[in-house]
């Protein structure tokens, strides 16, 4: 394949949606976490392995994550990417168990990316970083990010300490997202100490496995607690092809219903748009992050529809430069294809 280029000659801009950055504060945090006699095994598998693992692998990832300037550029140029959508990177501020610092930590990440995105305005674009284990400092964190800074989204990195969001004390967050009509993007995350035990036997609890698993839990979770009843304007993005969740949507809606009609369930409620499905069609966004694969992205158009499915590279932790080539080829309508590098990314976060 030839060589990817910027600058839409193939009839559409490449923007790519879960794009990674880190900074001091959060890496000395981490380091404290990891120090601490009780730390969390997942973070230990996951943070431990790419701070402090010689490969050359890792190596480039940390030095990649702190780079906002030209060096990015230079990778983003060479893999053919028109622009990023920034986010913190996983697990972020969730897993910091110091309230305050987690605080300092999302303002100071925040700050740094708004300066980056005013040097290179056609470049980058940023998700607000939040401590969402102070809820309310985090709504208003939220506010300063969309109406001060320019951030168009929201990340959260799935569990916080081990909590998800259909927990009533974290629904100032919801609010300030839905009041400001910016999407959360429910990132990935280890899964907590209660649920990792058998993955990191098997060395599943990563990407290869554990990622999805964990945070597809989390999105169902707040659907079928009804949380989406109650902040029905709320979007909520994917990566991962959806964490799979498009490809369950039969057997989802199927036995969520026979839930609620048996009773099993105390906290199993009728829905008021019925279907789990009908809100993975209406309240989420997926992105083919980490997911290369043209029959993946093709269903979850076909099923999800094809004005929410779009790119993500996922860089620098999975980011080869032939990837976009690949992608450029599927066999698809260049109005669709359009849709998925391009156009989606513009409403959703609102870049034109």
């Amino acid at each position: 394949m030839n060589a990817p280029q910027t600058g839409g000659a193939q009839g559409y801009l490449r923007i790519a949606t879960e794009e990674a950055f880190s900074t001091p504060e959060l890496i000395a945090a981490f380091r404290d976490e990891l120090a601490a006699p009780d730390v969390d095994p997942g973070f230990q598998s996951l943070i431990g392995f790419y701070l402090d693992h010689p490969a050359e692998r890792p190596q480039f990832i940390a030095n990649a994550l702190v780079d906002l300037g030209e060096q990015r550029i230079a990778d983003m140029d060479i893999r053919g990417i028109d622009r990023q959508v920034l986010a913190l990177t996983a697990p972020a501020t969730n897993a910091l168990r110091d309230p305050d610092r987690a605080v300092m930590v999302a303002q100071t990440a925040n700050d740094r990316l708004a300066d980056a995105c005013r040097k290179y305005p056609d470049r980058f674009s940023g998700m607000a970083a939040c401590a969402v284990q102070v809820p309310d400092v985090a709504a208003r964190e939220i506010e300063r990010c969309v109406t001060k800074l320019g951030f168009t989204a929201v990340v959260i990195n799935s569990h916080i300490l081990g909590e998800y969001l259909d927990n009533p004390k974290f629904s100032a967050v919801l609010e300030a997202a839905e009041a400001l009509d910016v999407p959360i993007y429910i990132h990935p995350n280890t899964p907590p100490a209660n649920m990792i035990g058998p993955m990191l036997e098997s060395g599943l609890d990563g990407a290869l496995f554990g990622f999805g698993v964990e945070t597809g839990m989390h999105a169902l979770r707040v659907i079928t607690s009804g949380v989406l009843d109650r902040f029905p304007k709320l979007q909520i993005i994917l990566g991962h092809m959806g964490e799979a969740l498009p490809y369950w949507l039969y057997r989802l809606d199927f036995m969520h219903q026979a839930g609620v009609r048996a009773g099993r369930y105390e906290c199993m409620k009728p829905l008021k748009k019925d279907k789990v499905s009908n809100y993975l069609r209406e309240n989420f966004h997926f992105t083919n992050s980490g997911m290369a694969w043209e029959p993946a992205i093709k269903f979850a158009q076909q099923v999800i529809g094809e004005d929410r499915v779009l790119y993500a590279m996922d860089y620098p932790y999975q980011c080869p430069v032939e990837e976009v080539s690949y992608l450029d080829a599927m066999d698809m309508p260049i109005e669709t294809k359009r849709k998925f590098f391009q156009t989606n990314a513009e409403k959703l976060f609102k870049l034109v």
